[in-house]
């Protein structure tokens, strides 16, 4: 069944006539717009190759590595819930654990920007979990681990991994948006949040 709440109001704890919900209200357009880049994401009406026990693993994994927030809580839920969820959500939360790590760092392409080239954790699946993951989640993980934390090494290299490991050009289309849209409401809902309780402390003083 297709949400028809405000998947960020609801994750940031948005009451409607709320002094949040009127500002939100002031950017109607992107407010609407993030919905359906939700909906179109995680409740689409055709979901292709890119299965939804896959979207919420990758959601898991990828808001898990932002750190313990109701997003990733909410995330870890979805994937519990479905179908074919449930056996992967103890692989995926140890994953998490394996690929916590703080950036954003990678290299430069050789100029003037390499003096800020960074260090950092080159992550892959442990080997234990691989069989039960399948070669499209553990390229998957990996993958999506490479956009949160090593975006500048990003390359035309990884992607021929993704096709290797069963992935269609359209489903790594699917799958870059979503990396990007759960980064982006990560950081939407964690403001709201942090205005939400500025704002308390202010009634309160």
């Amino acid at each position: 069944m297709m949400s028809t709440n405000d998947i960020i109001d609801t994750l940031a704890g948005i009451e409607p006539g709320s002094a949040l919900d009127a500002i939100r209200a002031r950017r109607l357009q992107a407010r609407e717009n993030a919905q359906k880049s939700y909906l179109s994401l995680f409740e689409p009406i055709d979901a292709g190759d890119f299965s939804l026990a896959e979207r919420a693993a990758v959601a898991a994994f990828v808001t898990g590595l932002h750190g313990e927030s109701p997003v990733a809580a909410f995330y870890r839920e979805k994937l519990a819930a479905n179908v074919d969820g449930a056996p992967l959500l103890e692989a995926i939360k140890a994953e998490i654990e394996r690929g916590k790590t703080s950036g954003p760092y990678g290299a430069f392409p050789a100029g003037p920007l390499s003096v800020e080239d960074k260090a950092g954790l080159i992550y892959r699946v442990s080997a234990e979990r691989k069989p039960g993951l399948g070669n499209r989640l553990v390229a998957a993980l990996e993958h999506a681990h490479l956009l949160v934390f090593r975006p500048r090494d990003a390359a035309s290299a990884d992607m021929k991994t993704l096709l290797a490991a069963g992935w269609s050009t359209a489903g790594i289309v699917t799958f870059s948006q979503l990396v990007a849209f759960l980064s982006f409401q990560v950081r939407v809902v964690s403001g709201l949040r942090m205005l939400a309780a500025a704002s308390a402390s202010e009634a309160q003083s």
